[in-house]
C-alpha cells in the first residue's frame, strides 16, 4: 500500500477592505474628493466600462495583501462599473488580478494637514511601480496642484498644470489664485453637490412653469376654434394628453 502524502494547504489570503481610518480628515478634503469622484462618474455615466471609486483599497499583486493603497479617487478605464451577476455587486476592494490585470490609469490625491512628505513619496513610488498613467495631487489649503504623466521611464512631472488637459479623461485643470477649477470636455465646470441641487431645483421649477403654461393655453386655443389635433401639434403634446388636460 502506497501512502499518498497530501501537500500542505495554503492559508487563504485575506484582503481587508478597510483600515478603520476616515475617508477624509476634514470637510475641505472630503468635499474635493466627492466633487472629483462624482463629476467624473457623471462624465462617464453612459460608459459601462469606466469604474470610478473613492478611498477604495487597491491590491495590485495577488497573494500580497501588504502591497496596498487607497487613492482618494481612482479611475479605471476598460473595467465595468459593477461586477458579478447583472453587474449589481459592488467591489469591496480592487483586486487587480481579478480585473484582467488592468491598473487604475488616473489617480487623484487631496492633501490634508496630516499628510507627510514621506507618506506622499511612498504613494508616488507605489503608483509609479504599479502602472498609474496620470497622478494628480491637490493641496486645497495651500492651493497647490501637481501632476505626473507616465513616460518611457515611469511617471514624470508635468511642468505646467495651467490649462493642462488629461490625456485619459479629457478634463481641463484651471488653477488660479482663487483655487482650482476643473472643466469637462464640453467646457462645463465641475459642480459641487450644492450647485447640482440648485440646478436641478431650477430645472424642476422651469418644467413646472412650462407645464402650467401649456395647461393654461389649452382653453384659450379651444376658444379660438383650434382642433384638438392642432393644439397637440402647437404645444408638442399627444392628442390624448390634450384631451386629458382639457377635461381637468
Amino acid at each position: 500500500m502506497v501512502l499518498q502524502i497530501q501537500p500542505p494547504t495554503q492559508p487563504e489570503v485575506i484582503y481587508p477592505d478597510s483600515d478603520g481610518q476616515p475617508v477624509a480628515n476634514n470637510t475641505i478634503q472630503f468635499g474635493w474628493i466627492v466633487e472629483i469622484k462624482q463629476n467624473i462618474e457623471w462624465l462617464f455615466a453612459d460608459d459601462r466600462n469606466v469604474f470610478v471609486a473613492g478611498d477604495l483599497f487597491w491590491y495590485p499583486v495577488e497573494g500580497r495583501n501588504k502591497i496596498v493603497d487607497a487613492p482618494d479617487v481612482m479611475v479605471v478605464l476598460g473595467r465595468p462599473k459593477g461586477v458579478g451577476v447583472a453587474r449589481r455587486r459592488h467591489r469591496l476592494c480592487y483586486q487587480q488580478w481579478k480585473e484582467e490585470g488592468v491598473a487604475p490609469q488616473v489617480v487623484f490625491e487631496i492633501l490634508s494637514p496630516s499628510n507627510t512628505q514621506t507618506e506622499m513619496d511612498k504613494k508616488l513610488l507605489f503608483y509609479d511601480r504599479y502602472g498609474v498613467e496620470e497622478y494628480y495631487i491637490y493641496d486645497p489649503d495651500r492651493n497647490n496642484l501637481h501632476g505626473w504623466l507616465r513616460a518611457e521611464n515611469g511617471l514624470d512631472v508635468i511642468p505646467l498644470m495651467e490649462d493642462w488637459v488629461s490625456p485619459q479623461l479629457k478634463i481641463r485643470f484651471a488653477p488660479s489664485s482663487e483655487g482650482l477649477q476643473l472643466y469637462r470636455p464640453d467646457g462645463e465646470r465641475f459642480l459641487t453637490y450644492t450647485e447640482i441641487f440648485r440646478n436641478a431645483e431650477q430645472e424642476r421649477q422651469r418644467a413646472e412653469l412650462a407645464e402650467q403654461a401649456r395647461r393654461d393655453a389649452i382653453p384659450r386655443l379651444l376658444q379660438m376654434d383650434l382642433s384638438i389635433k392642432q393644439i397637440a401639434q402647437a404645444l408638442g403634446l399627444s392628442v390624448e394628453e390634450v384631451q386629458s388636460l382639457a377635461q381637468e
